[in-house]
């Protein structure tokens, strides 16, 4: 018997940079914003979540995995065409990443995880690689993660991808989150998911941190040589906030190294769980100059009581009260409301999953201070982001000349 499944979509241009120079800034965004809208118009129904810098991001219903691999196999024919119609003088290279799953299994968040992963895989594949979240198509065992966790940290099969967050005022990159990813020698790309909770379950996570840590403070010294002395953050776990011993080796790291400008993000329910003994610990930490922000805020149970006594200096709205940000009638006022608050507590406001111009320009309106996502730029490898910091200053002209895109029924258009 069929079953129907969710799939998600990345396209990236591969040779962005080469295009650029030859159609101009303004000319290659035009041809993205009318390559999204036709993917979007190919077949009923199809979401286009967003354009940004180089990508295209998408979702759809299929009715099975046959039907979900002919659309994707009609979405590289359509750009294909697409470009002999249009006569443009460069060609744009396109790869595409996807991922499906069983509809009412699995959740957006780790569909486009392994969309991600499929896409950083796409070159290898021919330029379409597909990820299968079923059951049958990709079970995790977890205990064959808890027991490679230490090999692959050895080997050095961990790696770190970096999302850049921009202070919307001066219109630069401000700070850059660092997401940890593991290259397994045989399964390929192993989801997030699905290793943090394995470290998480077996005890691991410590070592996986102070791991991270240690490398993003090489990476943060290297950003600094080229010019670029931003902030790095890294996620902190929740069961690390009152494990003693994490704590004191992770200020013994951050004291050998005092000129490394570092951030950490923990999420509210992390504090919740212990509250003294976390707020106790994130003193140490901002007491040795890390800045604290507080993550995914909205998603959990938030709770004013604990919030006014975290020593942090950012908040950031969780990505489900902003991608609906346009088009929804409460998610405005809490988040209006949200920016206020922090403001009010003397703390910097990002807002994660940003995707489209339109909540990008609602949110510049609202005050918020920082924006983070697909629009900005996707998570990407270190020297990718050397690449990008070094064209920061000509960041204002490409955020001002993005077309904005407006829902006209099922179907998009460019305003």
């Amino acid at each position: 018997m069929s079953h129907g499944v969710n799939v998600s979509v990345l396209c990236r241009v591969t040779n962005f940079e080469t295009v650029r120079r030859i159609l101009g800034k303004s000319a290659l965004q035009d041809v993205l914003a009318t390559a999204a809208e036709r993917l979007a118009e190919q077949a009923e129904p199809v979401e286009l979540l967003g354009a940004s810098r180089d990508l295209i991001e998408l979702s759809f219903p299929a009715a099975d995995r046959e039907e979900a691999a002919a659309r994707l196999d009609a979405f590289r024919q359509t750009l294909g065409s697409f470009q002999q119609e249009q006569g443009l003088a460069a060609r744009l290279d396109f790869e595409i990443g996807a991922a499906w799953a069983p509809s009412g299994e699995g959740d957006m968040l780790r569909l486009l995880e392994a969309a991600e992963a499929a896409l950083a895989g796409a070159a290898d594949a021919d330029g379409l690689n597909v990820i299968d979240l079923s059951v049958d198509g990709r079970s995790v065992d977890r205990l064959t993660l808890i027991a490679e966790l230490p090999r692959a940290i050895a080997a050095g099969e961990m790696f770190l991808h970096y999302q850049p967050k921009i202070n919307v005022r001066q219109q630069q990159v401000s700070s850059a989150e660092a997401l940890i990813r593991w290259q397994h020698p045989e399964r390929g790309l192993v989801l997030p998911g699905d290793f943090i909770a394995a470290a998480e379950e077996s005890g691991q996570i410590a070592e996986l941190t102070l791991w991270t840590l240690r490398q993003v403070i090489a990476d943060q010294r290297a950003l600094a040589a080229t010019g670029h002395d931003i902030p790095l953050f890294l996620n902190i776990s929740g069961m690390l906030l009152a494990d003693r011993t994490f704590i004191d080796e992770a200020c013994a790291i951050i004291t050998a190294h005092p000129e490394a400008k570092l951030g950490f993000e923990i999420t509210e329910t992390a504090v919740i769980r212990d509250p003294q003994s976390a707020i106790r610990h994130l003193q140490r930490f901002a007491d040795h100059g890390v800045v604290l922000a507080i993550d995914d805020y909205g998603a959990g149970l938030s709770s004013l009581a604990y919030l006014k006594q975290l020593p942090a200096k950012e908040l950031k709205i969780d990505k489900m009260f902003v991608t609906q940000l346009t088009s929804s009638h409460r998610d405005p006022l809490i988040v209006r409301s949200t920016i206020d608050l922090a403001h009010a507590l003397e703390m910097e406001v990002t807002a994660e999953g940003v995707e489209t111009p339109a909540a990008l320009a609602l949110l510049s309106v609202m005050g918020c201070d920082l924006v983070q996502g697909y629009l900005i730029s996707r998570p990407v490898p270190f020297p990718a982001l050397c690449a990008y910091l070094g064209e920061q200053d000509r960041l204002a002209e490409t955020m001002a000349s993005r077309p904005v895109f407006l829902r006209a029924g099922s179907s998009w258009k460019r305003a």
